[in-house]
């Protein structure tokens, strides 16, 4: 294997590039500790990347020199003070709609981080499959950041050695999920959510509280299949309770879990890996049968609008893949579409669930809003009226919370003719 040096790979980092950086599980960690340590190679680049907020928080790329930039579409924590000052492009954008924007980007270098390579020279891109291969064919200059520790897996994208114009090796950890142990609160809207998932069915679930514990209380469940955007350490738990269909064609865009889930993953070829225009795009979506999607808000508000992005005043995350999932499901024949929200916030200070959002942007249309869970109950928002839709989501509010919530709706609804 003929590898560069690292200054090779500097060569390419000049101003006014746009540069393609791995993000999700995808990041190298390596590549970001070298750019820590000679930050001056980023200046005047701009870094183009899909980081993910709790998953990529390692290094703010936009401010790592002077005049370097960042384009993305959510935000992590990292990248704040860049944004507040101008220097990150934060384009809102489902995953769907991110596969498109990339794959249609002519950047001047794209990096890749994969495996070493098989006998065939095919480099696997291990545990992120997502975006590296719809960026790479229009890339000027095509970079290969090969890892020992990346997990070769034999149902995941790979991109050729000899399609590459510099190969660099970079030994280094990769992006794991730190255990979480789901709190009551999560653990009994993870229960609600249970029982609402028919045998057979095709899941996606979220990150973390109700999403991932849900796994906990679908052991009893036969023949799931995951079509998800993402695999998680739950997998392997559903697969030795016989969970799931052993014949079944699990697809995910990433894995992003421990190491002994990713070792766990290349040993038992459990997973297909592929591509955000079929992990996330409604036409390959839309024909799955009993495809039940589960994920996360921050904020519901009596007319089924929903919340993704903003605590507070304060921009937090971008519009994510939860919306593609969610049109998919309802278009999905037997399909559902599942909202996981605790019903308040600040150690029962603030109710979730509100009269009327008044984010500056709405991350979730109404039109879109299927089924919301919470700790006290489930509110099946399909077919309903918008006084059928608030009496639904004010009887699964926090009971501190539900007079002034029926309150603040016939204030609401006086004022609507």
């Amino acid at each position: 294997m003929q590898t560069h040096r690292l200054e090779d790979l500097w060569a390419q980092f000049r101003p006014g590039r746009t540069i393609y950086v791995p993000g999700a599980s995808g990041e190298s960690l390596a590549l970001v500790k070298a750019l820590q340590a000679e930050p001056d190679h980023a200046s005047g680049v701009n870094f183009l990347s899909c980081l993910v907020p709790g998953m990529n928080e390692a290094v703010d790329y936009a401010g790592l020199a002077a005049h370097a930039r960042m384009t993305t579409f959510m935000l992590p924590a990292c990248l704040r003070s860049s944004f507040s000052q101008g220097r990150v492009s934060l384009i809102p954008r489902t995953y769907w709609g991110i596969a498109q924007f990339l794959e249609a980007s002519q950047v001047d270098v794209a990096i890749a981080h994969v495996s070493p390579p098989d006998e065939a020279g095919g480099c696997s891109l291990g545990i992120a499959s997502d975006f590296a291969t719809l960026v790479w064919p229009q890339a000027k200059c095509r970079v290969l950041i090969i890892n020992p520790a990346m997990p070769r897996l034999s149902r995941a994208l790979s991109v050729d050695m000899a399609h590459a114009d510099i190969v660099v090796e970079l030994d280094g950890p990769l992006v794991e999920a730190a255990p979480q142990a789901p709190n009551a609160e999560a653990d009994a809207i993870a229960a609600r959510i249970a029982g609402l998932v028919p045998d057979g069915a095709h899941l996606q679930t979220g990150i973390g509280g109700a999403c991932g514990a849900i796994w906990r209380h679908l052991r009893g469940h036969r023949n799931l299949v995951l079509r998800s955007g993402m695999a998680n350490d739950w997998l392997r738990d559903l697969a030795e309770a016989g969970a799931l269909a052993e014949n079944g064609d699990h697809v995910a865009g990433i894995a992003y879990g421990s190491g002994v889930f990713y070792d766990d993953l290349a040993s038992t070829d459990m997973v297909r890996f592929a591509n955000t225009i079929e992990t996330h795009g409604l036409p390959a979506l839309a024909s799955v049968a009993r495809l039940t999607s589960i994920n996360a808000a921050l904020e519901v508000d009596l007319f089924g609008q929903v919340n993704v992005e903003w605590q507070g005043g304060a921009l937090a995350s971008g519009v994510g893949g939860g919306p593609d999932f969610m049109r998919a499901a309802t278009a999905s024949p037997g399909g559902r579409s599942i909202i996981a929200l605790p019903s308040t916030a600040k150690r029962g200070g603030i109710s979730r669930i509100v009269p009327r959002i008044d984010k500056p942007s709405i991350g979730i249309a109404r039109c879109d809003t299927d089924t919301i869970v919470t700790e006290h109950g489930v509110a099946d928002l399909r077919h309903k009226s918008l006084d059928d839709r608030a009496d639904a989501l004010i009887a699964i509010a926090d009971p501190a919370f539900r007079t002034s919530l029926a309150d603040e709706w016939a204030r609401a609804r006086a004022s609507f003719a």
